[in-house]
């Protein structure tokens, strides 16, 4: 089998320089990408996504995982504003911030 000659390739250093978004478009990236950097994170991202709201017994019973540890992974996430708390009693109510949901995504797609 005959093998023809490779065209040229611009290497990466080659290329031209861009520009960078400013510092806080990668500060809010880096933020929200953060919240969701943990697989136990993503799930109750999902978990949520899927109910209106969700009490947070109900996400304990849903992950393999204690208590304690889902708490430290809804601080995280209400941190970012990715997921909003409401005190119900001796309860919190969790649900997704639609509009950080919205900004994660754009910031994603523009990269």
């Amino acid at each position: 089998m005959a093998r023809t000659k490779a065209s040229p390739k611009t290497k990466c250093c080659d290329a031209a320089p861009i520009a960078l978004p400013n510092d806080d478009v990668a500060e809010n990236l880096a933020k929200l990408a953060w919240a969701i950097a943990h697989p136990a994170r993503v799930r109750i991202v999902r978990l949520l996504l899927n109910r209106d709201t969700c009490m947070c017994g109900e996400i304990v019973d849903e992950m393999p995982l204690a208590q304690s540890t889902v708490s430290q992974h809804l601080k995280v996430l209400k941190e970012s504003g990715l997921v909003q708390g409401e005190v119900d009693g001796p309860k919190v109510c969790y649900c997704i911030n639609p509009a950080k949901l919205q900004e994660l995504k754009m910031l994603v797609a523009s990269l």
